[in-house]
């Protein structure tokens, strides 16, 4: 990690806690910063804190006092998930305080390069495929998982040697707090309409994305879904080497062609040996050698690397089979187009769908084609009136309510038959009824091994 001396003896707050709070908290108070934590959570039911302050760290929880800005703080660290509309957060706009994120704190102390994974959907599976990827070529050194995808960047930035490498998920929340971070390859996924509770318009999200590209100059990379017009048109004001990668057409970088994947003219593997199904993860595949091969990753290694690959925990997850009857975990589609994503891996005369979450006041009429043909619905949480509705719309004819996603294995099984599938794919963040998505998908799953033992046979 680089010594640096910025933060020494300068007073900085670190506002919310959670993982990326405590990890960058921990390394400001290692870099000699006379550091001030506040978090929302009573001390007593904080152990986060609680562990903090036996490291001298100083630590006001329970609220989020506006006069702890009286102080003269050189630099506020936000938590991505607080929104700028926060009394605390405006305060420190007005006083002109700088507010970063943990990651510009990863990239400011890592010494190893980064590639970085944005977008609104795919890019916690495109950044598990690329680390699978460069871990697998790699002898002496090693590609290490950072950021959103559940590890604190700047916890993983100390670890890392010169010579390794950070594959590092980046949320917009996250990008809105970057001042110098720089990865050398950078991904855009895709993009879509999402967080407009958070960012107020499409624009500003969309800006929030672009900022992965900010400090990019001609010797870095940036790997651009060319499926996508306004990428397209982004793509022109970047002074980055842009590599795009299609399923629509052959493109000077990553490209499906009569049922194979390429990079440039190089045939690597046909996509039906994917070791993940679907269209969309055909496009994450298709970023993700492109970043290898733009890294110096092997053809052969790639190809091997994405056959055996079997996705990742809680995005169209493989869970089991009960008496010919197929159980999914997609506990992360938290948005529409994630779950119609998912809906076009599967036979919809086939399908019992599992569905429902928070309310954030959006309709579902864009799902209606993607839930024609399906077979029946279990709808929960705040909106499953409102899935109701596109689901008569769409000519479901078998719809039920239950509580929660547990509830719905069960019933949902009762109205299968052998070659079912049942797929929780929400549509919807999980936070009306769980602390997060993950949550969710545990519960879900762990509703499915208890019906495994069971061992119920279908109707």
């Amino acid at each position: 990690m680089r010594k640096i001396t910025t933060y020494k003896n300068k007073k900085i707050l670190v506002l919310g806690l959670a993982k990326s709070g405590v990890s960058a908290a921990k390394l400001l108070h290692d870099l000699g910063a006379l550091v001030t934590v506040n978090d929302g959570k009573p001390f007593e039911e904080n152990p986060e804190a609680q562990d903090l302050l036996t490291l001298g760290i100083k630590v006001i929880c329970g609220s989020h006092p506006i006069e702890l800005l009286d102080e003269d703080f050189f630099m506020m660290v936000k938590n991505p998930g607080i929104p700028y509309s926060h009394p605390l957060v405006k305060k420190a706009q007005e006083k002109e305080i700088p507010i970063i994120t943990e990651i510009e704190l990863a990239y400011q102390i890592s010494e190893a390069p980064m590639i970085a994974i944005t977008g609104t959907n795919g890019k916690t599976t495109t950044t598990t495929m690329i680390e699978h990827i460069l871990n697998a070529g790699m002898i002496d050194n090693k590609a290490h998982l950072a950021g959103n995808i559940g590890y604190p960047a700047s916890t993983v930035a100390k670890e890392a040697k010169k010579d390794d490498c950070l594959v590092m998920e980046v949320s917009s929340f996250q990008l809105m707090g970057v001042e110098q971070f720089h990865p050398k390859i950078a991904v855009l996924t895709n993009l879509y309409e999402a967080h407009l509770d958070y960012h107020g318009s499409r624009e500003a999200y969309v800006a929030a994305k672009w900022r992965i590209q900010q400090n990019m100059t001609s010797d870095d990379f940036l790997i651009l879904n060319w499926n996508q017009k306004e990428i397209r048109e982004l793509a022109k004001h970047t002074k980055a080497t842009v590599i795009p990668f299609s399923t629509q057409e052959a493109v000077e970088g990553a490209y499906l062609q009569e049922g194979v994947l390429y990079y440039k003219d190089s045939a690597i593997l046909p996509a039906n040996e994917l070791g993940v199904a679907g269209i969309h993860n055909v496009e994450n595949a298709l970023a993700s050698i492109a970043a290898a091969a733009l890294w110096g990753g092997d053809y052969q290694v790639i190809a091997d690397t994405l056959r055996s690959f079997a996705g990742v925990k809680h995005r169209t997850q493989y869970v089991g089979q009960i008496n010919g009857v197929s159980f999914y975990n997609d506990s992360k589609a938290t948005n529409i187009l994630a779950t119609q994503t998912a809906l076009n891996g599967f036979d919809p005369h086939k399908l019992i769908l599992l569905c429902g979450g928070l309310d954030r006041g959006n309709d579902f009429e864009s799902l209606i084609p993607s839930l024609e043909g399906v077979k029946a619905v279990v709808l929960f949480g705040q909106t499953k009136y409102k899935l109701e509705d596109a689901a008569k719309k769409a000519g479901v004819s078998t719809i039920r309510f239950v509580e929660n996603a547990e509830e719905a294995v069960p019933l949902a099984y009762e109205l299968s038959q052998k070659e079912d599938t049942i797929l929780l794919s929400p549509a919807n963040a999980s936070w009306d009824q769980y602390p997060n998505f993950e949550v969710r998908g545990d519960r879900y799953i762990a509703a499915v091994d208890q019906l495994k033992k069971e061992k119920r046979s279908p109707q």
